[in-house]
């Protein structure tokens, strides 16, 4: 993932910014007696990105990858609509506890721009449904050049999407976060249909670090910069995301990319050994054999 990618990651101010007041009164308020639910994992599961990850003579990619990581953030569904049948494919060779995040295709958010994609929609929505209990937080990722101008589009869109079925939005275009007027406007329309707002953690944007949470979810896109700041900045994320479980925060949908994506794993595993630490919890840290080292660099 190259979003936000800057060539001096050692010039930047990773330090994550306090919790938006609101936040603190969405969890609150949306506090239940549900379990926390953590899935963590990796945007992309084949074996070219995730080079040295995958042990000699392995067969089946997702196979494997499926019972290292308990879920999948599904870039590839923003390329093609993939037929119903291998979400079923899909489906049958992972465990019970996996889940896919599909992205909604790049016809919808980028060449129709939320403009009459009704039936498209629900033909993505249809094939995603053959992952059953398995389909997870549906995400929709805007151009970075759709702004607030369209917020009426965007509005419509959110006002049809099918009750129940959890949706996550990640709006790129700066003025949808430094424009404090149209941010609270947004974020008010994201927390009245119940859909989460995608954080993104990448060096060159810091104004989509707006912790600004609209539903009892934190979908966060981590992306690593190839450089040993990375494992301070996930350490610093267990620490947040401690404080608003203590708030009351049920979901942690959390996904670790890299500009090279062959260190995600290493990253990952160290990312999911802290949170076990600190959540006291036994979630399966990822190739454990193969990723004892906590630095690469």
């Amino acid at each position: 993932m190259k979003f936000g990618k800057v060539d001096n990651p050692e010039i930047i101010d990773f330090t994550i910014p306090p919790t938006h007041p609101d936040t603190v009164r969405v969890l609150n308020e949306q506090n239940s007696n549900d379990n926390l639910s953590i899935y963590i994992g990796c945007a992309k599961w084949n074996r070219a990105d995730l080079k040295g990850f995958y042990p000699r003579g392995t067969k089946d990619e997702l196979e494997y990858y499926s019972r290292q990581f308990n879920c999948i953030e599904l870039n590839a569904t923003f390329y093609r609509n993939f037929p119903a049948l291998q979400f079923e494919k899909w489906y049958d060779k992972t465990p019970d506890n996996f889940k896919f995040f599909p992205k909604l295709g790049q016809e919808i958010s980028h060449w129709k721009r939320l403009n009459g994609v009704e039936d498209v929609v629900n033909s993505y929505i249809d094939n995603f449904s053959n992952l059953r209990e398995k389909l997870g937080t549906i995400f929709l990722q805007l151009h970075a050049n759709f702004g607030p101008k369209n917020f009426a589009i965007l509005e419509n869109f959110v006002k049809s999407w099918p009750k129940g079925l959890p949706l996550a939005v990640e709006c790129r275009h700066t003025d949808w976060f430094t424009d404090e007027t149209i941010s609270k406007k947004f974020f008010q329309l994201l927390e009245d249909y119940n859909i989460a707002n995608v954080l993104v953690d990448t060096a060159g944007r810091r104004d989509m670090m707006h912790m600004r949470l609209t539903n009892n979810e934190a979908f966060i896109r981590y992306v690593g910069a190839n450089h040993p700041s990375d494992y301070d900045r996930l350490d610093d994320w267990v620490v947040r995301l401690k404080e608003w479980k203590e708030l009351g925060l049920k979901k942690i949908h959390f996904f670790v990319h890299q500009n090279l994506e062959k260190e995600s794993p290493l990253l990952t595993a160290h990312f999911i050994r802290n949170i076990n630490a600190e959540f006291g919890l036994q979630l399966k840290i990822p190739n454990e054999e193969n990723t004892a080292q906590t630095n690469l660099f």
